[in-house]
């Protein structure tokens, strides 16, 4: 009889911490595919488990921190879900590649639209975005979740380091060490790459193209100023001609 009891209060016990714990685990968080290198880009998945039994997740709001604006997000197409994207004017305009970025994203929203996250589910929205600064070690995403029975989550509390984590904690994404490329990994810095390597390529077709055409115009120049050459040579020996020609009939 001791020993059912015992076994009985030890199952309650590791029940109670499955539960505990289960919550605790189960937030909106945001990881990259690859890695998410300082000053480069990546593709983020935020990641949005569905923690109620009798509701499903039905809008999502990823605020992005405007002490790091980015200058590029783009969401990508999720089936069932239409995307807003909200933007604010910055106080200091980024510059990138050469231009002024006067305006960034501040906000992402899921909207859904013919699909939800269903209890025991979870779903992925992902979104390519850089550049990511070159002077934080993270970037935190405050984000707000919303049942289909108008219960929102607000998962915004910033974790403090060495303290326990709170209750519910906004999505961290940790910035690795700057790749040399300056595009960091995953999809999106491969595509940021290619869209350079698109623009040298036809900037240094561009360049042929001109050298060619300066190539045959001059070779034209030098063609006509020979034949122009040849020409007069023509003349002026014909007029020779014509004279000797002329003196001879007369003697």
């Amino acid at each position: 009889m001791n020993l059912s009891r015992i076994a009985l209060a030890t199952g309650v016990a590791a029940s109670t911490v499955l539960l505990l714990a289960g919550p605790a685990a189960a937030h909106v968080s945001v990881q990259p595919q690859g890695e998410a290198a300082k000053g480069g880009y990546a593709t983020l998945n935020f990641k949005v488990p569905n923690e109620r039994d009798q509701a499903s997740t039905v809008k999502l709001e990823v605020n992005f921190p405007a002490e790091h604006p980015l200058s590029s997000v783009t969401p990508e197409a999720v089936p069932g879900w239409k995307i807003e994207i909200t933007k604010g004017k910055l106080d200091k305009p980024l510059e990138v590649h050469g231009r002024k970025i006067t305006e960034a994203v501040t906000k992402v929203t899921w909207t859904a639209d013919g699909s939800k996250i269903e209890p025991g589910y979870f779903q992925q929205f992902p979104v390519s975005v850089g550049r990511l600064p070159e002077d934080a070690d993270q970037m935190i995403f405050k984000a707000i979740q919303t049942y289909d029975n108008k219960e929102v989550v607000r998962w915004i509390e910033e974790p403090k380091a060495g303290g326990e984590e709170p209750d519910s904690p906004a999505p961290v994404l940790a910035l690795s060490a700057a790749s040399d490329d300056h595009h960091g990994g995953g999809a999106a810095g491969d595509d940021h790459a290619a869209d350079d390597k698109a623009t040298d390529k036809a900037a240094s077709a561009e360049g042929d193209k001109k050298e060619t055409h300066a190539a045959s115009s001059s070779s034209s120049d030098t063609t006509a100023r020979t034949l122009g050459i040849i020409g007069i040579v023509v003349g002026i020996a014909g007029v020779a001609f014509g004279v000797l020609a002329g003196r001879r009939r007369t003697a």
